[in-house]
């Protein structure tokens, strides 16, 4: 491996990063895929290779920063390639605003525009423009590309795109953009693969995580999606509440006096699966317990979940199929299997022996809608991206 590519997932305590030689066009396979997790604390660096790179490393770190922790990275792929060539580095940043319907260089304008976005995602853009600043001082002159999660729903049409707000406050940028649109663009990508023709009709991804959403598809577009104008609305997360009357937060401000730093607290980190079951946001966690708020938070999870498939499906007009992506969505089989029962009586009728073998497709062969597991790689469509962009001409 002569020349890589590297793609950045930066987060509020690791970076998550990805390498693929760029000798040619990038294929689903890293050669390496590696995090840096617990950063400004007791740091950890671990990487897995392909069978090809060989090599894998699982060791603290001192991290004290996210550009300490991008060293680490840099430092550990020289040493296992002396001489290696980044042509481009990708960078996943969750909102791209109005403007911004495509991948793009970045450039100091370009960082600018994104930086007032971040009242939008405080929970995410500012750490993801930190890994880009971070490049930019350790590997300068190296061409770095954004990709953006809100991206991919720039498809909505008007009906899903606004809120019921006076147009002016539209007119400001205050309307649904969604989230998780590159894991959605690498799903719709690979449906026909599975799914053969049905692919170009009717079906709702679930992308299900610590952060978790949905989106449904007409010929692989997103016309409808969960989150809206900024990632906590939609379904139940780890720790978000997802949907929540707004009522609630004029009532928490009228008569509990909490300020809205207190309330941004509350709706990022204490709600979710954590809030309700008071043990963790972690669905693993929760399946293992035997605490029966453990159980009520998954059986809300649950219900939320299949509510808002249900609401995907009406924007449809119907359900052709229904996809399963990220962690919960591809390992946790008894939260399938509670979403799937609950949508029975649309048509799906869930394969019990195939869902908990987690094979791809979870559905009985006569079911009217089909269900099936399909994992994600968000990195690769980074990747591509990322190529797509620094092509020589």
């Amino acid at each position: 491996m002569d020349i890589a590519l590297l793609t950045l997932n930066a987060g509020s305590s690791s970076l998550k990063f990805a390498v693929y030689p760029a000798d040619a066009a990038p294929t689903r396979d890293a050669a390496y895929r590696g995090s840096v997790e617990a950063i400004g604390g007791q740091a950890r660096f671990r990487v897995t290779a392909s069978a090809d790179a060989g090599g894998r490393a699982d060791q603290a770190v001192a991290a004290p920063s996210h550009e300490a922790a991008l060293q680490w990275v840099l430092d550990w792929l020289a040493a296992r390639h002396p001489g290696l060539n980044l042509r481009a580095v990708g960078h996943r940043v969750v909102h791209g605003g109005a403007d911004y319907r495509h991948p793009v260089r970045v450039d100091d304008g370009v960082l600018a525009a994104l930086e007032r976005l971040v009242p939008l995602s405080p929970l995410h853009q500012p750490h993801n423009l930190a890994g880009i600043r971070a490049l930019a001082r350790l590997r300068p002159g190296v061409p770095q590309v954004a990709c953006f999660d809100t991206a991919f729903h720039h498809t909505l049409p008007p009906l899903a795109r606004n809120f019921a707000l006076p147009r002016e406050m539209s007119a400001q940028g205050i309307r649904r953009y969604g989230f998780h649109g590159l894991s959605y663009e690498y799903v719709a990508s690979v449906l026909p693969d599975h799914l053969g023709s049905a692919a170009e009709g009717r079906v709702v991804v679930a992308h299900l995580g610590h952060g978790a959403s949905l989106c449904a598809l007409r010929q692989r577009r997103s016309v409808e999606t969960s989150m809206s104008f900024t990632p906590l609305d939609g379904i139940p997360m780890g720790s978000r509440c997802g949907a929540l009357d707004p009522g609630v937060l004029l009532y928490l401000m009228r008569e509990q006096g909490m300020r809205p730093d207190q309330l941004d607290d509350l709706l990022h980190h204490r709600c979710g699966l954590l809030g309700v079951s008071g043990i963790s946001g972690d669905v693993r966690t929760l399946l293992a317990s035997d605490d029966p708020r453990a159980a009520e938070a998954l059986e809300l999870f649950a219900y939320r979940t299949a509510q808002a498939i249900a609401a995907h499906a009406a924007a449809l007009e119907g359900l052709d199929a229904l996809v399963f992506t990220a962690g919960v969505g591809e390992h946790a089989a008894p939260v399938r299997a509670a979403i799937c029962r609950r949508l029975a009586w649309l048509g799906l009728a869930l394969d019990e022996t195939a869902n908990r073998g987690h094979a791809a497709r979870i559905s009985s062969a006569d079911s009217r809608v089909s269900a099936w597991v399909v994992p994600t790689n968000e990195e690769y469509m980074i990747a591509r991206h990322a190529w797509a962009l620094t092509a020589v001409a």
